[in-house]
């Protein structure tokens, strides 16, 4: 009960900042007890239930862009599967390290400022449309940043949400409101595939996974509303925040483990 909700309280948070909440799913899980391939793998499971719910609300306020989605979601989602399968080539000890050295990179990211800025088209951009809205992606800067983000998150066990909205930005000139929208939804299908790499190699429990996940889809319900009604600026500051905290955790708890 407690562990619910706990849970609970981080897709919550979360979602408010349209970037999943994996990372804490997996802290917690492996605070809890669980093994780090078994946190990685019920993390994702909880994640994907709770990003639908929340992209439920995304989609009816239209912050979503559908193009985005197909283009960088299927991308990272299919190198995510590829980094939960080959999750056993590593120790759970080095994981850890793995997931705080990503947690401290994001915690950085969200922290930087990122203006919207007008883009001239070049042979390394890719103009995408999205209703009344032109973005121009820099392939450059997004092909490594979609590949790196998707094999490592699938890893150890997060949605990548934490790139994923600093890559639309910065990389597609992306207004901040649809690439949180967008984000939300495409770290449910990173999730996805995540999911069914760690699953493959026989590290999920359905009965322990169950209760946790229908808590998650619960708290991205709120999250996602009260997040349409806030401030992104603020809403950043406070993923930046807790992102650095769960950093110092990891490294604590993989300096613990023997």
């Amino acid at each position: 009960m407690l562990l619910a909700g706990i849970i609970f309280i981080i897709a919550f948070v979360m979602t408010m900042t349209g970037r999943g909440g994996g990372n804490f799913y997996v802290i917690t899980l492996a605070l809890a007890g669980l093994s780090m391939h078994q946190a990685a793998t019920t993390g994702q499971f909880i994640l994907i239930i709770s990003s639908l719910t929340a992209s439920l609300f995304f989609g009816k306020k239209r912050t979503i862009s559908w193009e985005l989605f197909f283009i960088i979601g299927i991308a990272t989602s299919i190198f995510a599967f590829f980094g939960g399968l080959s999750s056993d080539l590593i120790t759970g000890k080095t994981l850890k390290y793995i997931f705080s050295a990503l947690l401290l990179i994001a915690a950085l990211l969200m922290l930087k400022p990122v203006k919207e800025r007008t883009r001239k088209k070049t042979s390394l951009s890719w103009e995408i449309r999205s209703g009344e809205h032109i973005f121009l992606m820099d392939l450059k800067i997004a092909l490594p940043a979609t590949i790196l983000s998707g094999f490592f998150a699938g890893m150890v066990g997060v949605s990548g949400g934490s790139f994923l909205v600093p890559l639309m930005v910065l990389a597609c000139n992306v207004p901040m409101k649809i690439a949180v929208g967008t984000s939300t939804m495409m770290v449910s299908a990173i999730a996805f595939m995540g999911f069914l790499g760690h699953s493959a190699s026989g590290h999920f429990d359905l009965q322990l996974a169950l209760p946790l996940a229908v808590a998650g889809a619960i708290g991205g319900m709120f999250g996602s509303m009260k997040a349409l009604k806030s401030r992104q600026r603020y809403l950043k500051l406070l993923f930046a925040i807790t992102t650095l905290i769960a950093s110092v955790i990891m490294i604590f708890n993989a300096l613990l483990t023997k």
